[in-house]
């Protein structure tokens, strides 16, 4: 029996479909209804879902009535799973309407049956390197040496996602609705059934991000969209051109693997809100080989549950771990499963038996702290593959700084010279830069603002940080973690239980936590600190065209180009960002092209010079701002 009593249609209530799946029902949908299929999806953003056996049901209007009775995955993986009342199914606009409104699905957690690719069942994400900055990643394939040309049926697959994402690049996110998003998934499909991973994960991401910028979802970034085109037009791009770099074709990840017995360690806890509907918590720890691994309890939930989760218990095998406990204790687990981004599994044959923490100046912790921030941010922006946990923006960073003051919501701090090379109460480093501290997460329910807020009240204090690098923003950290700096006289001063730190999520910092105020202590004034060195740059005008150019497609380019052609490339010119110049006046040239056919009648352009343009242009300008953000460590900015 259907239950009546759901809320509006959404993508948290629906079943995940496969891309071959909703692929194969647009297909079918027979083209007058083509025009009608992205109003009937908004439409159903006001219908109600409601429950029946096995599944889930959508009400379309006087006898249409659409259900879905997902696999054993939870997953729509085949047509016959989907059904309408209508006369018409299954090529009806009812049916394909929800089946477009329905999340894609993960292939790492709803596998296809019917895939005959070989290997593992579950893909590597992301693939090798994203290729923005044209380096590239280390595969199975690369690391043996072996670089074998992509076969027929791959370059096929390859050309395939190369027109789709270059049809979709031309005429912009507002024209990019179901049916180009069909074209999407049905490209990805045939990248999977050719055993090309990269590529199709790639082109899943491409959809959800057009989904997500198509319904302004919170948390959507147009530059993620930017870099995820980028990275399916340069993989199946050079597929297509028969390249045989093993690191395109990408690799299966693994799943969960066992690992025998360990020791782990934690460091903190962090609160998770995503933009998906997910909250809760993830516990970073340490192993005592020193291998950065984490265990988390991330469910359907809002930012309440984020916040129940200060303390919250999740079972481990046989055993329930406290989230707090464990980011200031350590764990002797037995039986353990690890997955290749440093997850720790929580199956049945699991077992862990409470060991002593260890200090963040001892043991395997020590390691966050032993090499200067410039090292570790030059080494964290190598990594290209957006999967790889050592990259920019996924791997913690730890460093001693001292406390500037503050500049809106941002903390500013230098970092404190080596211990080797200074006395216990450290002074910064020499012509060192200003560091931004920027909160992990500044909604109200956590205490990521207020105790950045109260930090930056103290200049002059010495503060131990465990944080992220921000890869888009100068000089940035996104501190998750605070703890006295050993020796020094000015630092925190935390209760014994917290154990030597605080999580800026969950812990309230005090005025008892913090020293005295020093009148004494030295402090820049906020005027001294340099500028954005990124945002600063005529870099943003390249920025702007290529975001214009997936947001508004290639007309959108052209007009902007014929209205301000000196504008663009004069500035970057006299910066000195001359290929920036070169290329930015590419694409514009290349935006404004037309054909013509035999009889000298108008035609549409040829969208792949336009796309190799577009990739061009979002390449370099990748590879210069990593530059700068890499430099923006090492030199003073400018100010």
């Amino acid at each position: 029996m259907t239950d009546r009593t759901a809320t509006a249609v959404d993508t948290d209530r629906l079943p995940p479909v496969l891309p071959g799946v909703a692929a194969a029902a647009v297909a079918a949908l027979p083209p007058r209804l083509h025009k009608r299929l992205d109003a009937t999806v908004e439409r159903l953003a006001g219908v109600p879902v409601g429950r029946v056996d096995g599944g889930v049901s959508v009400d379309c209007g006087p006898e249409a009535l659409v259900t879905l009775t997902p696999g054993p995955t939870g997953a729509v993986t085949d047509p016959d799973q989907a059904r309408c009342s209508c006369l018409l199914t299954p090529r009806c606009l009812h049916r394909t309407a929800v089946l477009v409104a329905c999340p894609v699905a993960d292939r790492a957690t709803h596998p296809d049956p019917a895939s005959t690719s070989a290997g593992p069942s579950t893909s590597d994400s992301a693939g090798a390197a994203t290729g923005r900055t044209r380096r590239t990643g280390k595969t199975a394939g690369a690391a043996a040496g072996r670089n074998t040309a992509p076969t027929k049926a791959q370059r096929a697959a390859a050309e395939a996602l190369w027109r789709a994402a270059a049809a979709v690049l031309a005429a912009g996110v507002p024209a990019a609705g179901a049916v180009p998003q069909a074209e999407l998934l049905r490209a990805a499909h045939g990248a999977r059934l050719a055993g090309l991973p990269r590529a199709e994960s790639a082109a899943l991401r491409a959809v959800r991000g057009l989904r997500a910028h198509r319904e302004r979802q919170t948390g959507h970034r147009l530059a993620d969209l930017v870099e995820v085109l980028h990275d399916l037009l340069y993989v199946a791009g050079r597929l297509a051109a028969g390249d045989p770099d093993p690191a395109l074709v990408g690799i299966l990840r693994r799943a969960y693997q066992p690992d025998g017995t360990l020791d782990v360690y934690g460091v903190c806890r962090e609160p998770v809100i995503s933009a998906t509907g997910y909250a809760g918590v993830v516990t970073h720890l340490v192993a005592a080989d020193g291998r950065r691994l984490s265990f988390g309890d991330v469910k359907p939930g809002g930012p309440d549950r984020a916040q129940d989760c200060a303390r919250a218990v999740t079972e481990m095998g046989a055993v329930a771990v406290n989230h707090a406990v464990l980011a200031r204790g350590g764990l002797r687990i037995t039986g353990t499963t690890v997955a290749p981004d440093g997850r720790l599994g929580a199956g049945k044959g699991v077992r862990a038996t409470p060991i002593p923490g260890t200090d963040w100046s001892a043991g395997p912790l020590a390691d966050l702290f032993a090499r200067p921030l410039a090292e570790v941010v030059t080494a964290q922006l190598a990594a290209d593959d957006p999967e790889d946990p050592a990259r920019a923006g996924t791997a913690l960073i730890g460093c001693d700084l001292m406390v500037v003051g503050a500049a809106g919501d941002q903390l500013l701090a230098r970092e404190l010279a080596p211990a080797t090379d200074a006395g216990p109460d450290r002074a910064p480093v020499p012509d060192g830069p200003v560091i931004r501290l920027v909160p992990a997460n500044s909604h109200p329910v956590l205490a990521h603002v207020a105790n950045l807020r109260r930090l930056a009240s103290r200049p002059g204090l010495r503060i131990r940080v465990v944080g992220r690098l921000d890869p888009d923003r100068a000089s940035t950290l996104h501190p998750l973690v605070v703890g006295p700096v050993p020796g020094a006289a000015g630092t925190l001063r935390l209760p014994p239980d917290w154990h030597g730190r605080a999580d800026l999520g969950y812990d309230e910092l005090q005025g008892g936590h913090l020293p005295p105020r020093d009148p004494a202590a030295m402090a820049e004034p906020v005027l001294a600190v340099g500028a954005d060195t990124v945002a600063e740059s005529p870099l943003w005008r390249v920025r702007r065209l290529v975001e214009l150019a997936v947001s508004g497609g290639r007309r959108a380019v052209a007009e902007a180009a014929r209205g301000d052609a000196a504008g663009l490339a004069g500035p970057l010119r006299r910066a000195g960002f001359t290929t920036a110049a070169a290329v930015a006046t590419a694409l514009a040239d290349e935006s404004a092209r037309g054909g013509r056919d035999a009889f000298g009648r108008r035609t549409d352009p040829d969208p792949d010079r336009y796309a190799w343009a577009w990739l061009a242009v979002t390449a370099h300008l990748a590879a210069a701002e990593r530059e700068l953000i890499r430099s923006s460590w090492t030199v003073p900015s400018a100010g």
